[in-house]
């Protein structure tokens, strides 16, 4: 790898194990094996590479979730295939908990940061798109209105159950939970119309 590649590696091993606050830059070139000018040098500032580093992140750990809703969508039955998928979800919360972890103190931050809320408001509609197709157990997302209010459902869904998760872990619904609650809600709702 070359400096800027070793740089992202380490900015993202930092985020993970020290969080965005307690990064250094120090840190980061260190970890990396290079001067601090290089941080500058490839990325404008300490901040920016550290976005990078967190969208990649977040890409990875998407792409990883979305190799294992995979396995659900031979599952035929919807409900089945809905517990599964959000039971999947649990385990990559600890497989990834660091993450999620420098997520949440990113986002506290947001109002500091403006690349980071540039780049993740630009992958919002995407992100949520991409959310539908893999909980639908589909291949290809579609980009219809449907999609889109299924894909805020589920986003809110998943940052909601990683809060939870991360608060406590031994409480966090597991996808049967998920999947009742969302019974009784709709019941409610379709009660009230």
């Amino acid at each position: 790898m070359g400096n800027r590649e070793d740089l992202l590696a380490s900015a993202r091993r930092c985020l993970i194990e020290k969080g965005f606050g307690r990064t250094t830059a120090r840190d980061i070139a260190t970890g990396a094996g290079v001067s601090l000018a290089a941080i500058g040098y490839h990325y404008g500032s300490k901040d920016a590479l550290l976005v990078r580093a967190m969208i990649e992140a977040i890409a990875e750990w998407g792409d990883s979730l979305g190799a294992v809703l995979a396995e659900t969508a031979g599952v035929t039955d919807p409900d089945e295939r809905f517990v599964r998928a959000w039971d999947a979800v649990l385990a990559s919360f600890t497989e990834h908990r660091g993450l999620w972890a420098v997520q949440f103190e990113m986002v506290s931050q947001i109002e500091h940061l403006p690349e980071l809320k540039k780049q993740l408001t630009a992958v919002q509609k995407d992100g949520r798109l991409g959310l539908a197709m893999l909980f639908q157990g589909r291949t290809e997302p579609l980009d219809t209105p449907e999609e889109l209010e299924r894909g805020t459902v589920y986003q809110s869904l998943l940052t909601g159950l990683a809060a939870q998760w991360m608060i406590a872990p031994e409480l966090a619904p597991s996808g049967a939970d998920f999947l009742r609650g969302l019974r009784t809600v709709a019941a409610d709702l379709a009660s009230r119309g």
